[in-house]
């Protein structure tokens, strides 16, 4: 929730500098200010936020923001990096070839339906392909991910691919030397692995996935 807030003050910054002040005593927003800044406990409420979100620069491009689907109630949660193109027209998530990759890995690995995964992105809006992905933009949206994660509340989360590990975690570390691993965090645990558009591209490293996922099916 503070990168939310601290992203609101630094757009009231940009905007009273935009009007040509050098100087200002215009108060920031503060934490305490929640009445103003807080994210809705529901998840239809928040997906309507988001759509109407334009904290970040990614707003001015997109189609339709992308929020997250499924159970609201879900074990497991599967975190993506950032809508594609065919997403950013239909306002749906994991379409096209990778969203029947994800969708083939949920029932028949964890023999599950997608139905009851709840599966998300850390970005909620698609980048064109000239946009400069900042670190600013990743800890604005963050703030709707966790909220998703707390309102959820899954027992498992994989990330997909490094960028959603990297901002859910603060751990740089290169995608594969984590990948698998077993991570405690709070009241769930994470297990990074591959994103589908990598194994399109990479068919060889589905069986890296497989073991994943089979670790993921014996914690639920």
């Amino acid at each position: 929730m503070k990168n939310l807030y601290n992203a609101l003050q630094l757009k009231q910054l940009y905007q009273l500098k935009n009007l040509g002040y050098c100087y200002t005593d215009s108060e920031p927003f503060s934490y305490e200010e929640k009445h103003h800044l807080k994210l809705p406990n529901d998840l239809h409420q928040l997906k309507q936020q988001a759509q109407k979100c334009h904290l970040c620069s990614l707003s001015k491009s997109r189609n339709r923001t992308v929020f997250g689907e499924g159970s609201s109630h879900a074990d497991i949660m599967f975190i993506g990096d950032m809508p594609m193109e065919l997403e950013n027209r239909e306002g749906k998530i994991f379409l096209g070839r990778s969203g029947e990759m994800l969708t083939n890995m949920i029932e028949k690995v964890l023999e599950l339906s997608r139905e009851h995964i709840y599966i998300t992105n850390l970005l909620k809006c698609h980048p064109l392909s000239s946009h400069t992905l900042e670190a600013s933009i990743m800890h604005t949206c963050k703030a709707y991910l966790f909220k998703e994660i707390e309102m959820v509340q899954p027992k498992v989360i994989v990330t997909l691919g490094a960028m959603p590990y990297h901002y859910l975690t603060n751990d740089f570390r290169e995608i594969q030397e984590i990948r698998g691993s077993v991570i405690q965090k709070g009241n769930y645990t994470i297990i990074p692995t591959y994103h589908p558009n990598f194994l399109l591209k990479n068919p060889s490293f589905k069986r890296e996935v497989f073991v994943d996922l089979q670790r993921v099916k014996a914690l639920v």
